[in-house]
């Protein structure tokens, strides 16, 4: 049998991580408890001193957000990298090699993000 302290942390447990956009099932092998202890635990009155549980259409607004804002940086970082043109800078090789290795590394990176953007929409990007 848990104690009272221990159902709390447990549940603040369990709220965080739905708040992070976790599934109950997930939740559950994640804390090596059933499905229902997590929906128990969720339709719990929470502690007053704990942020309040956000809902989804909150935390799929705050995604799209830090989506938008990635993006933007993302796009921001490339024009950067654009208007300084590394490739025309006189470095020594070892410098050249970690340059090129690193923007061959976010090149990729961005490239499986766009990828995986096209499959997921494809008519928006047709």
């Amino acid at each position: 049998m848990s104690t009272p302290t221990e159902i709390a942390e447990r549940r603040t447990r369990v709220r965080h991580l739905a708040q992070s956009g976790a599934s109950n099932r997930r939740i559950a092998d994640a804390l090596g408890v059933s499905k229902d202890t997590v929906r128990r635990d969720l339709a719990a009155e929470p502690d007053p001193d704990e942020p309040p549980v956000v809902s989804q259409r909150e935390r799929l607004a705050q995604r799209v957000a830090h989506a938008e804002r990635a993006v933007s940086q993302a796009c921001a970082a490339a024009q950067a990298v654009a208007y300084v043109r590394p490739a025309a800078v006189f470095t020594d090789d070892a410098t050249a090699e970690r340059w090129w290795r690193t923007l061959r590394e976010a090149a990729d990176q961005l490239g499986a993000a766009a990828d995986a953007f096209a499959a997921y929409y494809p008519a928006a990007t047709e």
